[in-house]
């Protein structure tokens, strides 16, 4: 472990940096016997100390990222015959629900970074996955993503053992702050699709970095452009996949990724709300002053402020229970490997879909009524509270809960599993 975390971790600075925690420990805590997600929280306290300033000013957080490549995060999910720890993904997705609680920016590339290192193994290539692994862990390698699956904006005609790649890529988190870069790309005449993975240096890759959102400020979604990149055929993962693919469906296991990234989402959702609720609390503790009219000495003595608080608490404890069920669902996907069956991806996506619907509803909910049992003083550029509900509100509408509400029922009533997709 870096030590860069210590001395700053010590009790007396968690209480005074974060002081939700202090006041009760327990509230929304992972469980720390994991070495890494007891590393996790120490970050997060760390990273709580410039969340504010570091939203106002989006950007890179290269200092944040360098904290992940010290602390031996960037390579969890990986086997150990390769360098990885070999963690299931429910760790990374506990790691990424704990930085989210004051960061979603930080949550999300946290996240995204795992679904993008683990991609090559999805184009049925051992040795170059297992040689891209190895050089990923040696090198502490953080992962990009330029694999839109919705832009048919970048194209790559062939020259011989070379790709030349002209064109772009929209929403590509993480690009701004990545040594490596997942991409895809068309064929301009047959639509095939093709992927390979790249180092964000490569001659004619430039990051735009010009995202601009209201919230999750620092994710680098902007734009990558390509302009005559070549890439050699050995970079080449896997064969040409076809546009619309018809026919038989893939084998199950090939078709995970949309799983791990609404994992992703929905852990962000939920730690987004947990520390909303968190920040809440302590604001109101400490801050809060009773109404006028409320006949009480102090605020948290309002009966309403008391039942506003429990609603919000109990809808938070729910979210975070389906949450953690959708983890131990994706857990066992993952455990399958090459043997899953599309029935046991099925259920897993079910699973999934109903935690993500509700913890983007609870984010929302949770992030917009703090301010009405804070008060008026809370809703100050200072206090830095909106960003929960930006980072919340932005990352739902990139993420339609009426499609996956629609596909729960459709299981529910017809017993039909949602059919491999992009976001299902």
């Amino acid at each position: 472990m870096s030590a860069s975390l210590a001395p700053s971790t010590s009790n007396a600075a968690v209480a005074y940096l974060h002081p939700a925690a202090a006041d009760a420990p327990a509230l929304f805590e992972p469980d720390t016997a994991n070495p890494y997600l007891a590393r996790a929280v120490a970050l997060r306290d760390i990273f709580e100390r410039d969340a504010i300033e570091r939203d106002r000013a989006g950007g890179k957080p290269l200092a944040q990222i360098q904290l992940l490549k010290e602390n031996d995060l960037l390579h969890l999910l990986l086997p150990r015959e390769h360098g990885g720890q070999g963690e299931p993904w429910s760790t990374a997705l506990r790691i990424t629900r704990t930085f989210s609680q004051v960061d979603g920016s930080l949550g999300h590339l946290f996240g995204y970074h795992h679904s993008s290192l683990l991609s090559p193994r999805l184009r049925k290539e051992p040795g170059k996955t297992a040689e891209l692994w190895r050089r990923s862990v040696q090198g502490n390698w953080f992962w990009g993503n330029t694999a839109n699956s919705f832009s048919r904006s970048l194209f790559g005609r062939q020259e011989g053992e070379w790709f030349v790649l002209d064109g772009y890529r929209p929403f590509t988190s993480g690009s701004h702050v990545a040594d490596f870069l997942s991409v895809a790309w068309e064929d301009p005449q047959t639509g095939e699709r093709r992927f390979a993975a790249l180092p964000s240096d490569r001659e004619g890759i430039v990051v735009e970095d010009d995202w601009n959102g209201i919230g999750q400020r620092q994710t680098g979604s902007g734009r990558v452009s390509y302009h005559g990149v070549r890439v050699h055929q050995g970079e080449v993962l896997g064969a040409p996949a076809p546009l619309n693919p018809a026919g038989a469906p893939a084998e199950a296991w090939r078709t995970v990724t949309p799983l791990q990234q609404q994992s992703v989402l929905l852990n962000v959702f939920v730690g987004t709300a947990q520390g909303a609720l968190r920040a809440a609390r302590a604001y109101t503790l400490h801050k809060s002053r009773p109404w006028v009219h409320s006949g009480v000495a102090r605020h948290t003595d309002d009966p309403w402020v008391q039942r506003q608080y429990g609603e919000l608490y109990v809808k938070t404890r729910a979210a975070t229970a389906l949450a953690d069920r959708a983890l131990a669902a994706l857990d066992h996907v993952a455990a399958q490997g090459e043997a899953l069956t599309h029935a046991q991806r099925g259920e897993a996506a079910v699973a999934i879909a109903a935690a993500n619907v509700l913890a983007g509803q609870v984010a929302l909910e949770v992030t917009s009524e703090i301010f009405e049992v804070m008060g008026a003083r809370s809703a100050v550029r200072p206090e830095g509270l909106d960003r929960f509900w930006r980072n919340a509100r932005i990352h739902t509408l990139h993420n339609p809960a009426e499609y996956k509400t629609r596909n729960v029922g459709r299981w529910f009533v017809s017993d039909t599993v949602p059919e491999p997709g992009t976001f299902q």
